[in-house]
């Protein structure tokens, strides 16, 4: 939606709550399965032996060419109808600004903002969020173990 909303701001549109918003609603369906697929590989790394680290970063190069394709051959399918092109088949002219191509400006302007900003958000921010919970989880048995020491050496020093 973050971008979505950047999209509507640089080009000055309005945001429409039937167009925008079935952008947004198609864009969720896309990005969920780019997140999905990655995690996904990443599961399935980790029950194949790997440790998190070398998990997280071959799910990360295995799915960045696919995800990267997908997306830009989506954003660039799409800028036709963000820039009003219309193609007359019949008399075999490209017109640019028709009104009958005017219709689907903001929903292709939504799904091209926000692809291009989830996708960094795929990428980026997911892998993330896979190894956070192990990360902290190290962090806090560190604590423990370090607080279990301090505890040791004061009686230690007590005795």
């Amino acid at each position: 939606t973050v971008g979505v909303l950047l999209g509507m701001v640089v080009t000055g549109q309005n945001f429409s709550v039937i167009m925008t918003g079935t952008g947004v609603v198609a864009l969720a369906g896309i990005v969920v399965n780019n997140s999905i697929v990655l995690i996904d590989t990443y599961q399935r790394l980790r029950s194949a032996g790997l440790n998190r680290t070398m998990a997280i970063l071959k799910t990360s190069g295995q799915r960045l060419r696919p995800i990267l394709l997908t997306t830009i051959t989506t954003m660039i399918g799409l800028l036709p109808m963000a820039i009003q092109t219309s193609v007359d088949v019949v008399h075999r002219t490209i017109q640019i600004g028709e009104p009958t191509s005017a219709w689907w400006v903001q929903l292709s302007t939504a799904i091209i903002f926000g692809l291009g900003f989830s996708t960094l958000l795929t990428l980026i921010l997911v892998p993330v969020m896979l190894t956070l919970p192990d990360y902290l989880r190290d962090r806090r048995i560190a604590q423990l173990i370090g607080k279990w020491r301090a505890s040791l050496a004061a009686r230690a020093t007590q005795a």
